[in-house]
């Protein structure tokens, strides 16, 4: 039988990272989907914090080159790997100069949020579901970490519902206790409307009179789990409220990997279900 393929995708990964909470998870989970047979692929961006000669980067020629286009502008992808310290798997690494080379990875030395975070965010979704398409590596689950990948689970469910690689993948979205999009305003729907969607397809992440990316990617993924303990008030009641709708795994201190990996195989088992019914 074929190995289960999972993707993970996430803003936050140790040793390329500060630790956090998200940062430590994206490194335990790796291991797990390992242990339990499947095969697994990791994207991040490539941070100018990241210092490639230490961690050994180096760019996939065969796999940079293209250009991910951001409010009407082209922006070219670039593609670096590494070997995650310690195991035998290896960790893609997006790049761009404009948007990543700076030595700050959401605020400068000041504290002050980049106002092109949106665009970063952008070019990172949208250039990991089109390094995927380059794999021609059709991912069964795809695991989202942190808001910087909320639009993937979007994207999915609108700009690629026809891709044919993506038509049996699950996405799961992680929520974290982050905020970075009360920084955001209304050109981020512009900057979001990616191929042939318009602003007003993005009305899942308007929330009052501002944005919440994790509104929706809640409302686009087919699981949730809560990465942290506490989350933004309004993000926990709209996980509460659609509890019975799809799966919302609880956070969990200890043993998570394990239950991630139970998550994985509830949903993999409702993808082959759905597979005999057609």
């Amino acid at each position: 039988m074929e190995k289960k393929k999972v993707l993970i995708v996430t803003q936050e990964l140790r040793p390329y990272t500060t630790e956090s909470i998200m940062s430590e998870i994206a490194r335990a989970l790796p291991k797990g989907v390992i242990d339990n047979g499947m095969d697994i692929r990791i994207l991040m961006p490539r941070f100018g914090t990241i210092n490639e000669r230490r961690h050994r980067l180096h760019e996939v020629v065969r796999l940079s080159g293209m250009n991910i286009i951001v409010d009407d502008d082209d922006y070219p992808l670039i593609i670096k790997v590494a070997s995650l310290p310690g195991t035998r798997m290896q960790v893609y690494f997006l790049d761009n100069d404009d948007f990543f080379k700076r030595k700050f990875i959401f605020e400068d030395k000041s504290g002050k949020v980049y106002a092109d975070n949106a665009d970063r965010m952008a070019f990172f979704c949208k250039g990991a579901l089109e390094i995927v398409k380059k794999f021609g590596w059709p991912p069964d689950i795809i695991h989202c970490h942190g808001w910087m990948t909320s639009l993937i689970p979007f994207f999915l469910k609108s700009a690629y519902a026809n891709e044919p690689l993506f038509e049996l993948s699950k996405v799961i979205y992680s929520a974290y206790d982050q905020d970075f999009d009360q920084e955001f305003g209304e050109d981020f729907f512009a900057k979001a409307s990616i191929n042939n969607l318009k602003a007003d397809d993005l009305a899942a992440f308007r929330h009052e009179e501002g944005v919440s990316l994790d509104l929706g990617a809640i409302q686009y993924a087919d699981a949730v789990i809560r990465g942290e303990e506490s989350l933004p008030e309004h993000v926990d009641k709209a996980l509460t409220a659609m509890s019975t709708d799809k799966p919302v795994l609880d956070f969990k201190q200890e043993d998570y990997v394990a239950g991630y990996i139970d998550l994985y195989n509830d949903l993999l088992a409702t993808e082959t279900e759905e597979v005999e019914e057609v």
